[in-house]
């Protein structure tokens, strides 16, 4: 017989990918690159540096129709489901580069 209840009776611990000893006010900073074409909107978050990625997300993994994929709603829901993915890195303040 296999045993349910060790597994229902764990709970799930969300995963934390940033700097674990920091102070209370301390900023951690990250740097959006965000590039709006006429085909599609990037969102593009790396550390200071622009060496690692912290998260990635476009207009067209937002939207299932093609045509929507450079549309101002779908840029919106990339720059948030961004702002959820990089607090999960604990990254406290951007810079914003656009291009």
């Amino acid at each position: 017989k296999k045993s349910k209840s060790s597994k229902s009776s764990k709970e799930v611990e969300e995963a934390f990918y940033g700097p674990k000893n920091l102070r209370e006010n301390e900023l951690v900073f990250g740097v959006a690159h965000i590039y709006a074409s006429f085909n599609d909107t990037f969102v593009h978050i790396t550390d200071l540096s622009g060496s690692e990625t912290l998260c990635r997300v476009t207009g067209g993994m937002q939207v299932k129709a093609d045509r929507d994929e450079a549309s101002p709603y779908a840029a919106m829901q990339a720059a948030q489901d961004a702002a959820v993915k990089l607090k999960k890195t604990g990254c406290t303040a951007i810079h914003i580069k656009l291009r």
